[in-house]
């Protein structure tokens, strides 16, 4: 039957009997544009014409990277919660007790406590160090590529340059003169591929292959889902299209927040990928719509109140899987109050869960997309992703934005590294200067 999306709940509440059918000179215009951005390359995600060299690119890098029994990487928003979602979808162990297998360590912020903390219980000698960053210049990442290269070269002498990788832009940037000056294994990120798009990259699927997991069934999985659109069949009918028609019809009738609903549990952690993939790419203009992580059964005694009680401004996509394991099963010897149980797999209360959620919240009035995946194995993963990203895409498209820039996100970095003291940040310092001479107003509590 393969991945379903169920769209019966869909177009209710203020969706409910209204025309959002996009118009044929809407849909060819569309249309060209995605030949044409495919044709000059600006879509790599999409198009996924890199994957031959980050095969060419795995080859080598991977059993220098593989015999290490931590990988500590370097990389913050895109270049980490790609890394994230995918070993805990695939690589659990790591979490569990006991471990004693490879593990990957994401340094993606910087809180001194928790950096320092991390670095004395590595040991050097065992630790593999992947430093990621399109531009080569991310203030974040090239903080702690600093401050790790003095790690490893204090405990490893001139053989620091064969424990650090750097995944970065081919041609530019100061992590490829970096690669280029000492000699570091390095793997590229594709042109126009932008972080919120690069998990299916080198970005997360070297962490991915040095864990064990199936990089490869990933990479299928969003090719059978971008294949279709790739060799030019009608957007039409693809339901990246379909989804991207009905988020941008929840934000024409005043939905401003989009819940992203995980009820499979180990693959939660695509919730904050999906949130940065669509925040970063839709936040415009002051358009777009809030993305809301959640996690089932988790946040149903949490945030749900909100959900099904709150302001009538949300929609949902709903991820749910129908082969998830069952676990072991309850004995026959629960008390008479608890009967109605005995013998049922552990796995029929998520799947009860999930059901009872999903219809509490199409009772509430909150229009619903349940995306139902046919198991949970790499190959899944792959095309759950890619049909996010080409929705995200398309869904900028019917706004009239741009989903592949950031610039809100480029101001933020441009003041922090005038605070820090760069050069050459004139408008960015008068800023600065601007902000602190408005007079304090405290409170002490």
């Amino acid at each position: 039957m393969g991945h379903l999306l169920e769209w019966s709940r869909a177009y209710t509440g203020r969706l409910l009997n209204t025309d959002d059918t996009v118009s044929s000179s809407v849909l060819s215009t569309l249309q060209e544009r995605l030949k044409r951005e495919l044709g000059d390359g600006t879509l790599p995600f999409l198009s996924m014409t890199y994957v031959a060299q980050l095969e060419r690119d795995m080859a080598l890098v991977l059993p220098k990277v593989k015999p290490f029994r931590h990988m500590l990487l370097l990389g913050i928003g895109g270049s980490a919660l790609g890394c994230r979602a995918i070993q805990n979808a695939f690589a659990p162990g790591q979490n569990l007790p006991d471990h004693n297998g490879p593990s990957v360590w994401v340094a993606d912020n910087v809180c001194a406590e928790q950096f320092e903390a991390l670095l004395a219980r590595l040991d050097p000698k065992e630790t593999i160090v992947v430093c990621i960053s399109k531009s080569g210049g991310t203030i974040e990442t090239i903080a702690q590529y600093f401050l790790v290269k003095d790690w490893l070269m204090n405990a490893l002498g001139e053989g620091w340059t064969k424990q650090m990788v750097v995944i970065t832009d081919v041609r530019k940037g100061y992590l490829r003169e970096e690669a280029v000056r000492h000699g570091l294994a390095s793997m590229e990120v594709p042109d126009h591929l932008g972080g919120r798009y690069s998990a299916l990259s080198a970005v997360g699927l070297l962490p991915a292959a040095y864990l064990g997991v199936d990089w490869k069934g990933l990479l299928e999985g969003a090719a059978s889902v971008a294949r279709p659109l790739a060799n030019g069949e009608p957007m039409k009918d693809h339901p990246s299209f379909a989804l991207a028609t009905w988020a941008h019809a929840l934000m024409n009738r005043g939905y401003s927040q989009l819940l992203f609903f995980c009820y499979i549990p180990q693959w939660s952690v695509y919730g904050p990928w999906f949130a940065q993939l669509w925040a970063e790419s839709l936040g415009k203009e002051g358009k777009g719509s809030q993305p809301v992580a959640a996690t089932g059964v988790t946040d149903q005694h949490s945030v749900n109140q909100m959900f099904l009680d709150g302001q009538r401004d949300k929609g949902c996509l709903f991820l749910t899987s129908r082969s998830q394991p069952g676990g072991r099963s309850f004995g026959s010897n629960l008390p008479e109050k608890w009967a109605w149980l005995r013998g049922k797999p552990f796995g029929n209360l998520l799947e009860a869960e999930a059901l009872g959620t999903r219809m509490a919240l199409c009772k509430s009035g909150v229009p619903l997309v349940n995306i139902d995946m046919e198991n949970t194995h790499e190959r899944s993963a792959g095309a759950l992703m890619m049909l996010l990203e080409a929705t995200t895409v398309f869904t900028g498209w019917l706004m009239g934005i741009n989903p592949l820039d950031q610039p809100a996100v480029e101001l933020g970095k441009r003041l922090a590294n005038t605070r820090l003291g760069a050069p050459g940040y004139s408008e960015e310092e008068a800023d600065l200067k601007a902000f602190f001479d408005v007079p304090r107003k405290e409170q002490a509590f």
